[in-house]
């Protein structure tokens, strides 16, 4: 197995490829056969929490769990080049809006558009300023406005990750009409074979305290939280006083026994294996557009593009598969690559690594500068707007005055 090179990539983009694939076998951390925990979803009095269902694999129906969702997978691919930006590893632009100018904020620090749920697209940066302009009516703003997939220049040019995991411009200006790139990565961990399990719980108190001890109220001054005195809780707009939770008992304030209970519908699963599948398509990067750029800048563009997915792939590697609590899983080989062509030949294995991504990204980039289509240097920088910071202050007095529970 030879390894990927920024000349395979480019030809591979140029129309030599339909697609990159990476299918990395994994197993949990446990050892094969020990329980893993999927995301729960919510159902309307199912069996049980989990995305379930049968796939055809080769000649086979299998029962297979999703372990990880294209969403989240994206999400995690993103942070992955992140990690690398801020190490300095990895140059390419990232946007991202300081909430540290204000000294309430600034637990919030710099959030990125590789964090924003939308991306560059997100009402975050559309109600933050740039350079004390509101975002959309900066320079920068409007041409990502007015980017579309036939002219995606300016969406390379300040957001490139925006064409690899996709977009849609839904709350901009120009509402559902506003820009829509479908992502070309996509990516997703399934468990096969899958058989439910149980879950069991239960908490000891070791102070004993019984159900019907006593009732607790939502005290009136937020530091003491609750109290068994009626004359200092807080009262409701009938002037009556409030429970902690729904009825005041004890557990209301995480305090008395928990009885043991058996939970089936989200106790966890056994499988065979886990498959993460991750597709980059050059088919649909094929279809971005550069308006009165040369076919050589294109593909220098588009081939960019692509090797920002290269190096998510190598990069999610590298910071592991723990996919939440319960749910760790392990390689069982490192990351490779298939370029799969259009002829249905059997696909061209590459081997990928930490170091060769990197590589490949920094001549993609050098390449699509010398064609004339360098992306952005300058430190992008937003700061929130005063609404936004009002708006963000007020939602957290809010939360701060609810209930205890229930």
């Amino acid at each position: 197995m030879t390894d990927l090179t920024y000349e395979r990539l480019q030809d591979a983009v140029a129309g030599g490829a339909v697609a990159l694939r990476s299918k990395m076998v994994l197993q949990p951390a446990g050892g094969p056969g020990d329980k893993v925990f999927p995301p729960t979803y919510a159902v309307d009095r199912g069996p049980h929490k989990y995305a379930v269902e049968e796939r055809q694999v080769e000649d086979k129906v299998k029962v297979t769990v999703l372990l990880d969702s294209v969403a989240s997978q994206a999400n995690r691919a993103e942070l992955a080049l992140l990690a690398g930006w801020e190490l300095g590893e990895l140059h390419f632009p990232v946007a991202f809006v300081d909430f540290t100018v204000d000294e309430d904020l600034a637990d919030l620090g710099k959030l990125t558009v590789l964090e924003a749920p939308h991306r560059i697209a997100d009402a975050i940066f559309r109600d933050s300023l740039m350079d004390g302009t509101l975002f959309r009516l900066s320079e920068v703003g409007r041409a990502i406005t007015n980017a579309q997939p036939r002219d995606a220049t300016a969406l390379f040019r300040y957001s490139p990750t925006a064409l690899l995991f996709g977009i849609w411009d839904s709350t901009g200006p120009k509402g559902g009409l506003g820009s829509k790139i479908q992502r070309s990565y996509v990516s997703e961990i399934v468990g096969f074979d899958a058989h439910l399990g149980r879950k069991v719980g239960s908490r000891i108190d070791p102070l004993q305290i019984e159900r019907d001890a006593a009732i607790a109220y939502q005290h009136k001054d937020l530091q003491q939280m609750w109290t068994m005195d009626v004359s200092e809780a807080a009262l409701d707009k009938k002037k009556k006083p409030i429970t902690a939770g729904s009825d005041g008992r004890p557990s209301e304030i995480n305090h008395g026994n928990i009885a043991p209970s058996i939970d089936e519908g989200a106790g966890g699963v056994t499988i065979s294996e886990a498959v993460q599948t991750t597709v980059i398509s050059l088919a649909a990067l094929r279809r971005l557009g550069f308006a009165n750029c040369s076919r050589e800048a294109k593909i220098a563009a588009r081939t960019a593009v692509a090797a920002l997915g290269v190096v998510a792939i190598a990069y999610q590697h590298e910071m592991d598969h723990d996919l939440r609590s319960r749910c760790l899983l392990l390689p069982q080989h490192g990351p490779r690559l298939e370029v799969l062509r259009r002829d249905g030949s059997v696909p061209e294995e590459v081997a990928l690594d930490r170091s060769t991504a990197q590589e490949i990204l920094s001549r993609a980039t050098q390449e699509a500068d010398r064609a004339g289509l360098g992306w952005e240097t300058s430190e992008l920088r937003l700061e929130p707007s005063p609404k936004l910071m009002e708006l963000i202050k007020r939602s957290r007095r809010v939360s701060a005055n609810k209930p205890l529970a229930g």
